[in-house]
């Protein structure tokens, strides 16, 4: 990929750049975690031989932040900050609207300063019935930041808003936003007085029992955990700013996501959750069903996809959904209610 395309209206080259690069690692570069897994395959899948359901009858249906949708998925944040990143969120919207499931746009924090970079998001008018998630970082909140991030949601409209917890990935990175002082506190403050239900989330290195206690309280409307075991930001960020892995050991820290679901479950038993972090599979899907989480989500597994075109992106997802059906049938669920009162069998 072409580090020197074009930026997008209003997008420094600077920004561009690096969006393009991470872009670019997720593509070619070696940026899965290499010892941590996700944890999901200690488990195994109920199989009931009798089942008497009907594959064609099973009931993925599900409401999430008040939005109806046909399957329990979500497309992960992917990337905001190139042209480029343009066409993948339109690809992908596309997607979500014809199969009726979610999407979680990248940051929007270049969206701040400049208010024609808003067409990179842009993607109601090609998804008008999908549930529509902005993004921005828990580094980049403030207090005066609400009257701007709002106009900001409603320019594109969003149904709710994602904020992104990655103090890792931000010390990887080259001149990255550090300091996370004071940042659970704003956090408060603007789900309090966002206009919109707010979503916390990692970026792949897990929301654990620690975090989750410090969410006790908050007025948040759900909890994306986020785990290890898929792709480690702080390895995308040492590939973009050393061409290498010089701190290998900090890319394989976090909370693996099976872990990370059954530890903020138990301590937010209320709090709808969505399970992320190396979810590949409908099979993985399931299993995240069963220990807890109201959704599922993706990303990398998308990004080839929504690049090539909006039928690729399509049928990527379809086959996913698809997957997850035929483990409901071959569980002896018909439906997700049904799913999530069965039990996993641990391994070993």
């Amino acid at each position: 990929m072409d580090s020197t395309e074009p930026s997008g209206p209003g997008v420094s080259a600077p920004m561009a750049n690096r969006k393009l690069r991470h872009i670019d690692a997720c593509l070619h570069g070696p940026v899965s975690y290499q010892t941590v897994t996700t944890g999901f395959e200690r488990y195994r899948l109920p199989y009931n031989a009798l089942t008497q359901t009907s594959l064609g009858a099973v009931d993925l249906r599900t409401t999430f932040l008040g939005a109806p949708l046909r399957a329990p998925v979500l497309i992960g944040a992917m990337t905001g900050g190139a042209e480029l990143s343009g066409t993948i969120n339109r690809n992908l919207a596309e997607a979500a609207q014809k199969l009726g499931i979610g999407m979680m746009l990248g940051s929007q924090r270049i969206m701040l300063d400049n208010d024609s970079a808003a067409t990179i998001f842009e993607v109601r008018e090609l998804a008008p019935d999908v549930l529509l998630i902005g993004n921005i970082g828990l580094a980049q909140l403030s207090d005066a930041l609400t009257p701007t991030l709002t106009a900001a949601l409603n320019r594109i409209g969003a149904d709710a808003l994602a904020v992104h917890t990655n103090p890792l990935q931000e010390a990887m990175q080259d001149n990255g936003d550090t300091d996370f002082t004071g940042s659970l506190e704003r956090l408060g403050r603007l789900a309090e007085e966002l206009p919109f239900p707010v979503l916390l989330k990692e970026v792949g290195h897990g929301i654990g029992a620690a975090a989750a206690e410090r969410l006790r309280g908050l007025p948040i409307a759900a909890v994306d955990v986020a785990g290890a075991g898929g792709t480690s930001w702080a390895r995308v960020e040492q590939l973009v700013r050393y061409g290498e892995v010089r701190h290998p050991a900090i890319a394989e820290w976090g909370v693996p996501t099976a872990q990370a679901l059954t530890e903020v479950r138990a301590t937010l038993p209320g709090v709808p959750l969505v399970a992320s972090g190396g979810i590949r599979t409908g099979v993985d899907a399931a299993k995240a069903l069963m220990m807890g989480a109201d959704m599922v989500a993706l990303a990398r597994p998308l990004l080839a996809p929504a690049i090539e075109s909006p039928a690729a992106a399509i049928d990527a997802l379809h086959g996913f959904i698809e997957e997850l059906r035929v483990c409901l049938h071959g569980c002896g669920a018909p439906d997700l209610p049904t799913l999530r009162g069965l039990s996993l069998t641990p391994l070993g």
